[in-house]
């Protein structure tokens, strides 16, 4: 029975629930803290700076070392990869529900970041190296619902949690998940990796990348409570622009390098990377600080937080199948393009929304940013990982995934900045923001 479930034809499917299990994991992690973040805040005693830590220390780790994880999986196998980014995962998630200060809290999801650095790319590569070009769009696409379903349960499951048990258990959930994911990886997930005969690992590569990112992302995280023509902010951008900078020089004379920057060369692989910085940017900010603004400024509970945005996320998760389905057929530009289009009429609609706004009022951006990032987020997953070898599909993945993260990064500190100004405002006024 065993050799006829895991026959060839039907292992890749298998594969894919066993990558969608532990992504799964991944997002349902980034919603449900979005939304104890209150109750984080009251229980620990921190200030809104060390609570955004809570989010961006994530964000930080894993936006600078998913190049690396990708190439690692690449050149070590990406099933090996992706199952120890699982196990670290899973430990720091224990660490997180076990912290009593901030600074447990921000240094275990830290090294969260590092884990899910190591996941995140291996699962689109094992996608692209397992499934043909007619059927890669479907997969990723599913991949996305998966990925959706989990937003969508998450704000809820974290209201529920957060209101009748204490927040500590939206990491603790994350326990089992990954034991099962990890027992699964092993059974079911095939090995690959690059087939090339000389490999290694680039040392100056990997360095001056992680450097240019972190000093990036740190200054984006960090620029509205510094202020972004501040001494440190400027010096960490010139510091970024220095080492990315010296990243590409090293790239473009290494006879093995980390990354291949002939990927670039396709407009395809360029242009889907800039659009998966711009929607990350105009979504995570959103998805991040609403739920704050409902429970602060709205008084809403932690429940109605999270279930007010499953108009949104179950949209994605009828519609990216759709997306993923009609890109194999018809290719990627028009469906990304009628999705950005769409996202922006999210932001222009829910920028209208005040103190005073219900949730009826919101209801037509949340639909408009569901729909718009179905038919955004799969197809252009899809066409990076089209565009790129299947050799070189690791660091592909990894590439897209950093790009989204600066977009993320970006995103929060906008918002952030957005909203620490109007506090400061309401507080010279004497009011509430």
């Amino acid at each position: 029975m065993r050799a006829a479930i895991f026959a060839d034809e039907n292992r890749k499917w298998w594969t894919l629930g066993a990558l969608s299990f532990a992504l799964f994991m991944i997002m349902l992690d980034n919603t449900v803290v979005n939304v104890a973040l209150p109750a984080i805040k009251s229980d620990l005693g921190i200030g809104t700076s060390e609570l955004e830590w809570v989010v961006t220390a994530y964000a930080l780790t894993f936006a600078v070392l998913l190049l690396t994880g990708g190439k690692l999986g690449d050149l070590y196998g990406r099933r090996l990869i992706f199952t120890i980014g699982l196990v670290v995962f899973t430990v720091s998630s224990l660490a997180c529900g076990l912290s009593s200060s901030a600074s447990e809290l921000i240094a275990a999801r830290a090294v969260q970041g590092v884990g899910s650095a190591l996941m995140m790319p291996a699962t689109l590569s094992i996608i692209s190296a397992t499934f043909a070009a007619r059927e890669r769009g479907m997969a990723i696409g599913i991949w996305a619902g998966v990925s959706a379903m989990a937003l969508a349960i998450g704000p809820l499951l974290g209201g529920v949690i957060t209101e009748h048990i204490s927040w500590n258990w939206i990491f603790y959930v994350n326990v089992p998940i990954g034991i099962l994911a990890v027992v699964a990886s092993i059974v079911v997930v095939p090995e690959s990796k690059d087939s090339s005969r000389e490999q290694r690992l680039d040392l100056p590569g990997l360095l001056t990348s992680g450097i240019g990112l972190l000093a990036l992302v740190y200054a984006l995280i960090e620029a509205h409570s510094f202020g972004w023509t501040s001494a440190r902010i400027l010096s960490l951008f010139v510091i970024a622009a220095v080492a990315l900078a010296a990243f590409v020089y090293v790239e473009m004379h290494q006879r093995l390098p980390m990354l291949d920057l002939a990927l670039f060369r396709n407009g395809t692989f360029t242009g889907a990377n800039i659009v998966a910085i711009l929607v990350t940017l105009a979504m995570f900010g959103i998805f991040v600080f609403f739920p704050i603004y409902m429970q602060t400024f709205l008084g809403w509970s932690p429940i109605q937080a999270g279930a007010a945005l499953l108009p949104w996320t179950i949209l994605i998760v009828i519609f990216a199948p759709i997306a993923g389905k009609l890109s194999d057929r018809v290719g990627s530009r028009w469906l990304i393009a009628g999705g950005m289009t769409t996202v922006a009429l999210c932001c222009l609609e829910l920028s209208t929304v005040t103190v005073n706004s219900g949730f009826w009022q919101m209801l037509p951006g949340f639909i408009l940013g569901g729909l718009g990032m179905a038919f955004v987020m799969t197809p252009i997953s899809a066409a990076v990982m089209g565009a790129a070898p299947v050799d070189k599909a690791g660091v592909a993945s990894g590439v897209l995934n950093t790009f989204r993260q600066v977009g993320v990064a970006l995103g929060i500190a906008i918002m952030g900045a957005i909203i620490t100004n109007r506090e400061a405002a309401a507080a010279r006024a004497g009011a509430d923001p």
